[in-house]
């Protein structure tokens, strides 16, 4: 260890004794009082040194408390292995210019002998103190002497020792108070935490099944705070799908440790429908399961939030109609689906026609109102089972589930290019909003979303360069029909079913 770290840890220690700076202690006073007479010195001192000062616990034949550090010939003694002393301070080049030496008190005779304590966690012991005298003609010190000195400094250790232990218990003892009141501050803000969070805990043991609720457990139950409820009693209170989700995830965790979080739907006692989310894990004791301990949260605020939140991030707020993000999430699901049961559908993007002019000339929410208009009319088009969405300014998606042969959709999408035109009037003259449709059925060629959508995609150019108001079915390159030609042949089709 390096002198630095060395010093650094006995000020540490000196400052552990809680002694510096402390009123006088009989103790000390008759150890320095001894010394004085058994050596006949006119001054003897229990002297310790801090960052700056050398400070003096017991003093005899000296009338200051303290002196600065770097005249202190204690300092020296501290680093010394065993008795320090100097027979003619004048004569050490260490001290003959030292102010104690040139200055008052005179100091030429000193001889100091180290006080030391153990260190904890057996590092062995460091010296904190001195216990030294002084006297001011130069002189020797017989082994008689250094004996009573070491003695002395013996029982000064055996001192500090005892105040050390003290200290130690004290420290201890208000510790434990500490952690006393930090626990029960912390089981109080505990049981307000749970209480604001809706959120408790339990145990089941494994040996006895019994199981042990925290209060704010039976409170989501709503149940009385009691001994315990048993395991298939607690279970009754799911869902008959959560029940199994929790049964499974218990056997889980029980054959091989797994934890578990779980969120289901749950009926309290109140016959409250809530969710809730149940954590669990193996509670092991000498490398064997013993219990199974979690927490349990009643999250229905939660839950309905993130719904409304996931409801309004995959729902148009003009139109009422979906999201390009739950479009996405859709034609996932379809294409899933179709390629586990080959369950066909469609997929059709259309593309507003004149839809700018209509702001221009009539304003936004002439605008939106149409927008308003077809989104309604492509919502009754796409059927129970599929999807309209608004995927931008006047652009739509159309996913149909029930119209997936080639004769259907090109009945669909007469029907959808006659029915999505839509007239505005406005300073005596009438815009004519229209669709243009690409549309793409799907096949085992279509290896995602994106060239799916890719695939329509180009079908609506395709419709797009042949005339506005026209559509257009991907791999079919004759398939696009001009939408007079539409208009003409609903109207013919018409006669013909009243003729």
């Amino acid at each position: 260890m390096s002198a630095t770290t060395d010093e650094a840890e006995r000020l540490t220690c000196l400052a552990g004794l809680g002694i510096l700076y402390t009123p006088p202690e009989q103790e000390f006073d008759t150890l320095v009082s001894m010394a004085q007479r058994l050596l006949g010195c006119p001054i003897a001192l229990v002297t310790m040194v801090d960052e700056t000062r050398q400070w003096f616990k017991a003093s005899c034949g000296l009338d200051v408390s303290e002196t600065p550090r770097e005249d202190a010939f204690c300092t020296h003694a501290l680093r010394a292995d065993d008795l320090l002393i100097v027979t003619d301070a004048t004569r050490d080049p260490r001290f003959a210019s030292n102010p104690l030496v040139t200055g008052s008190p005179h100091i030429r005779f000193y001889a100091g002998m180290p006080i030391r304590i153990e260190r904890a966690h057996g590092a062995g012991p460091i010296a904190v103190a001195t216990l030294c005298v002084i006297d001011r003609e130069a002189r020797e010190i017989d082994e008689a002497g250094i004996a009573i000195l070491r003695d002395l400094a013996q029982l000064a250790e055996t001192v500090l020792a005892a105040r050390s232990n003290t200290m130690s218990l004290v420290r201890l003892a208000e510790e434990r108070r500490r952690d006393l009141e930090a626990l029960d501050r912390s089981n109080r803000l505990l049981h307000q935490a749970e209480r604001m969070a809706r959120i408790g805990s339990w145990r089941l043991c494994l040996r006895t099944h019994h199981t042990a609720w925290s209060d704010q457990t039976y409170a989501i139950h709503g149940v009385p705070v009691g001994d315990g409820t048993s395991l298939e009693t607690a279970l009754d209170f799911y869902s008959p799908q959560g029940r199994a989700l929790v049964e499974a995830a218990v056997a889980r965790a029980l054959s091989h440790g797994v934890p578990f979080d779980i969120e289901t739907d749950f009926r309290n006692a109140q016959g409250e429908d809530l969710r809730v989310r149940c954590m669990g894990e193996v509670e092991l004791r000498a490398g064997e399961p013993v219990a199974l301990i979690g927490v349990f949260q009643d999250i229905t605020e939660r839950h309905a939030m993130e719904q409304a939140l996931r409801h309004m991030a995959q729902t148009d707020d003009l139109t009422g109609l979906a999201s390009r993000s739950r479009l996405n999430l859709f034609v996932d699901e379809r294409i899933r689906l179709a390629r586990e049961s080959d369950a066909g559908f469609v997929l059709l993007l259309i593309d507003l026609d004149h839809f700018k002019g209509v702001n221009d000339s009539c304003g936004h929410p002439a605008g939106d109102e149409v927008l308003r208009v077809m989104a309604t009319k492509l919502q009754a088009a796409c059927g129970e089972s599929g999807l309209a969405a608004r995927i931008g300014g006047d652009e739509f998606a159309l996913v149909v589930t029930d119209e997936t042969d080639y004769a259907a959709l090109s009945w669909l999408l007469r029907n959808l290019l006659e029915n999505l035109r839509h007239d505005v009037e406005t300073a005596g003259k009438v815009i004519t909003v229209s669709a243009t449709i690409g549309a793409c059925r799907f096949d085992k060629t279509i290896a995602s979303r994106s060239s799916m959508m890719k695939k329509a995609d180009e079908a609506l150019y395709r419709a797009k360069n042949w005339q506005r108001g026209s559509a257009a079915i991907a791999g079919d390159e004759a398939a696009v029909w001009p939408a007079p030609e539409f208009v003409k042949r609903g109207m013919a089709d018409r006669l013909l079913k009243s003729a």
